[in-house]
C-alpha cells in the first residue's frame, strides 16, 4: 500500500511566510495530529496539500506521484474537510450528495454504510440553510468520503458534533485507519489526539516531531512557546 511524502512544503501570503519548510511522511494506517497554536498554519498547510491553495515550494507524494502537479490523481486520492462547511444554502442534502457520489455508491452509504453512519439520512430533504452546524459538517465529511480516498485531511473535523455523532464519527475515522487509510488531522480535541499514531508542532512555519503524552496542559503550554 502507498505512502504520503511531504517534502519542503511553503506558502506565503504576500510577505508573509506561513509554511517554511513542512516535511514529514505517513503510511498505510497512519494518522497525524497537526498541532499548533492560533495563525500557526495548520489550515493553509491542509488547504495546500488539498489543492484549495497553491503551493510556493515542495512536494506531495503518493505512491510516488507528486500530487501538487497530477491534480486528476489528487482529486481521487484525497479528501478534504475543512474547519467550514462550504455548502450551497439552497440545495438539500441529497442534493449534495447527488453531486458527489455515483448513484449505486450513495444508495450503500445511505443503507448501512458511511452517510447512514453519520446520521445524514436524517435530514436528507433539508436545505443547508435550515440546518444546524452538526449537520453540515456531517454532511461536509460524507460528500469528502464520496470518492472512498486514500488519504483524509481533516480540520477540527469533530467541532460543533453532538457527543454520539462525534462518537461515530470517531469510530469511522479508526475503521478508515486499520483498513489502511491515512488521516493528517489539525486539531486540539483530546479524543481525536488519542486517535492520532503520530504528532507534528507547527512552529514558524516548521512541522516539528512532537510526542503527545496525554497531557494537555503541557501541549497548551507547548502551543505558546
Amino acid at each position: 500500500m502507498e505512502s504520503i511524502d511531504i517534502r519542503n512544503v511553503q506558502k506565503n501570503y504576500r510577505r508573509k511566510t506561513v509554511l517554511r519548510d513542512v516535511t514529514f511522511s505517513a503510511g498505510p494506517g497512519e494518522c497525524i495530529g497537526i498541532l499548533g497554536g492560533n495563525g500557526s498554519g495548520k489550515s493553509t498547510l491542509l488547504k495546500t496539500l488539498a489543492g484549495v491553495l497553491r503551493p510556493d515550494g515542495g512536494s506531495f507524494t503518493l505512491g510516488g506521484a507528486d500530487l501538487f502537479r497530477d491534480h486528476k490523481r489528487r482529486a481521487a486520492a484525497v479528501g478534504y474537510v475543512p474547519q467550514g462547511t462550504p455548502l450551497l444554502r439552497e440545495l438539500t442534502a441529497m442534493d449534495h450528495l447527488r453531486l458527489w457520489y455515483r448513484p449505486e455508491a450513495l444508495r450503500r452509504g445511505l443503507s448501512g454504510g458511511v452517510l447512514e453512519m453519520l446520521g445524514v439520512t436524517g435530514f436528507l430533504k433539508t436545505p443547508v440553510g435550515k440546518m444546524s452546524e452538526g449537520m453540515k459538517k456531517r454532511l461536509s465529511i460524507g460528500c469528502a468520503l464520496a470518492s472512498n480516498p486514500r488519504v483524509l485531511l481533516l480540520d477540527e473535523p469533530s467541532a460543533a458534533l453532538d457527543l454520539v455523532c462525534k462518537a461515530n464519527i470517531l469510530d469511522y475515522f479508526c475503521m478508515y485507519r486499520n483498513r489502511g487509510g491515512i488521516l493528517l488531522i489539525a486539531t486540539h480535541d483530546p479524543q481525536e489526539l488519542e486517535l492520532c499514531t503520530g504528532y507534528r508542532l507547527l512552529r514558524e512555519g516548521v512541522a516539528e516531531p512532537y510526542e503527545y503524552r496525554g497531557d494537555l496542559r503541557r501541549l497548551s503550554e507547548d502551543l505558546k512557546s
